[in-house]
């Protein structure tokens, strides 16, 4: 599903935010991306989503190299990846519907399907019945599920999740986690970048830990190795 060979990410005021990294994340998996604040975690999801390009090297998504891939297919590519962002990223202004069709309405699909498949992503994460309730009505808690719901509710293969339980108590970040797992289950991939090493080594799940733009193959506090090698 994921490939990364050898990639390089330098932002233009100079800042090297990846340097040589490689790893592999196959069809069905669940990986969380760990570090400190800074570490690249963020860049890493960036460059899958295909909101960055790598300075050098390859990035594959499901078999596309994302660098050769035009403008104009940028849109469709994105289409087959849902983004949970920490910021939740909701329209404040506008009820719980119409935030989470919002993926839907954009790529024209019929009334009749968006209705269904909206009421589907919100009875998935807890939330039906909530339709008409305003962002600034809900909980942080129940504002994450909504930007959750928005991501899943297109059904797409990729589910990559930045940060999604950093603004979240220990027992409601555990339920967010299980959230993730369920949609893993069904067959969806799914990368989480988070700090929060005790939430992860709890889920069992493989980590990629990342210090200072580096992939390390031990945990976010461990000294990068004198050679980067692929995770697989």
């Amino acid at each position: 599903m994921i490939r990364f060979e050898h990639v390089n990410k330098r932002y233009p005021n100079g800042r090297d935010a990846l340097s040589d990294v490689s790893f592999e994340i196959a069809d069905g998996e669940m990986v969380f991306l760990t570090g400190r604040t800074g570490a690249g975690k963020s860049t890493v999801l960036g460059l899958i989503a295909l909101f960055e390009r790598p300075s050098r090297g390859q990035v594959l998504v499901n078999g596309q190299n994302t660098a050769k891939l035009s403008a104009w297919r940028i849109p469709r590519f994105r289409r087959g990846v849902g983004v949970v962002f920490q910021d939740h990223r909701l329209l404040r202004d506008r009820p719980v519907f119409d935030n989470v069709a919002l993926p839907l309405m954009v790529a024209n699909v019929s009334l009749r399907d968006v209705a269904r498949r909206v009421r589907a992503a919100l009875d998935q994460v807890g939330l039906l019945g909530r339709e008409r309730a305003l962002p600034p009505e809900l909980s942080v808690g129940e504002q994450q599920r909504v930007s959750i719901a928005r991501a899943i509710v297109s059904k797409p293969p990729l589910l990559i999740a930045d940060e999604p339980t950093g603004n979240l108590d220990t027992a409601l970040a555990a339920d967010v986690i299980g959230l993730f797992r369920r949609f893993q289950e069904g067959g969806t991939t799914v990368v989480i970048a988070t700090h929060d090493v005790t939430l992860v080594r709890a889920c069992g799940c493989r980590e990629l830990s990342l210090r200072d733009g580096l992939l390390t193959t031990g945990s976010a506090t461990d000294e990068p190795l004198p050679v980067i090698v692929a995770v697989r």
